[in-house]
């Protein structure tokens, strides 16, 4: 999910100067690191304390959400609203509202849902989640139980951006997408956005080919998504099968942007860039389903 109007495939890295040192950094770390587990990344963990809520000192997570009780917490969660800019910089279809009609939990487990409606100008509505100003963090482990919704045109994203993308703006703030699923494919994209020298830059991998491996999915069950992060790589796992692995070691080609603090969203959108703009009708409603998120 990225806020370029100029979105392109994730297993690419667009700024050709930073491609070899980027890869061939990766590659390397995959020789030396590849042991690399949510335990080294315990050891480092940082985080911009002041925003955790109170709640959070009696849990053995930094920060987590088990979506327990009748509604969705708004001391940790701020709903995103609109059709942002050029439909969120992606062209997305989707209105974006606060409604439980779009966003609600029930028995244990947060709904996103994707509806075909009219409402405020757009055909389509659904939900866009962000911790911003309430919780934010450098380096750590991040844990979460999800299942994706498929269909042609739906994109859903668990990702996270850079906590000072008001100052700098994007991409030199730095996206870190988690878990990012187009269309009807049953594939997962890890990917990497930010700014080198002056451009656009990203780097990603996926569960359809990561090195010549390959992790057959059906994303419409839940499955366990990993995300860990240390000062030397950034790497992503479903179910323990890695899709996605980075060396930032160094700020190598130019990835300072990932040394720190970043916020989570959570969002199901509607058509845009990347899934095309030919949407199935007949899917709607489609959920995004999340039973946890954990962060430690």
């Amino acid at each position: 999910m990225t806020y370029s109007s100029s979105s392109s495939s994730r297993n690419e890295v667009l700024d050709e100067s930073s491609s070899s040192e980027v890869i061939e950094s990766s590659s390397e770390a995959e020789t030396t690191s590849s042991s690399f587990s949510s335990s080294s990344a315990e050891q480092i963990v940082s985080s911009s304390s002041e925003t955790v809520t109170s709640s959070e000192s009696d849990s053995p997570y930094l920060w987590s959400d088990e979506f327990e009780g009748s509604s969705i917490n708004t001391d940790k969660w701020t709903f995103e609203i609109g059709t942002g800019a050029s439909g969120w910089g992606n062209n997305e279809w989707e209105y974006y509202t606060d409604r439980s009609e779009n966003a609600y939990v029930q028995d244990g487990i947060l709904h996103i849902r994707a509806n075909k409606e009219s409402y405020e100008g757009a055909s389509y509505t659904s939900a866009r989640m962000i911790t911003k100003g309430k919780f934010s963090f450098t380096y750590g482990t991040v844990e979460a139980r999800i299942a994706l919704p498929t269909g042609k045109g739906i994109w859903p994203a668990f990702w996270m951006l850079g906590e000072n993308i008001d100052q700098v703006s994007w991409p030199a703030c730095g996206e870190i997408d988690i878990i990012e699923a187009v269309n009807s494919e049953n594939v997962v994209y890890g990917t990497n956005h930010w700014q080198y020298e002056g451009s656009h830059a990203d780097y990603g991998n996926n569960t359809n080919d990561f090195h010549g491996a390959k992790k057959e999915l059906d994303i419409t069950q839940f499955h366990t998504y990993k995300f860990t992060w240390d000062e030397k790589l950034i790497a992503m796992y479903v179910d323990d099968f890695k899709y996605h692995e980075i060396s930032i070691e160094d700020n190598a080609g130019g990835t300072d942007a990932f040394h720190k603090p970043f916020f989570l969203l959570l969002n199901v959108a509607v058509a845009g860039n990347w899934p095309g703009f030919e949407v199935d009708d007949a899917q709607f409603p489609n959920e995004m389903l999340v039973d946890y998120i954990r962060v430690y």
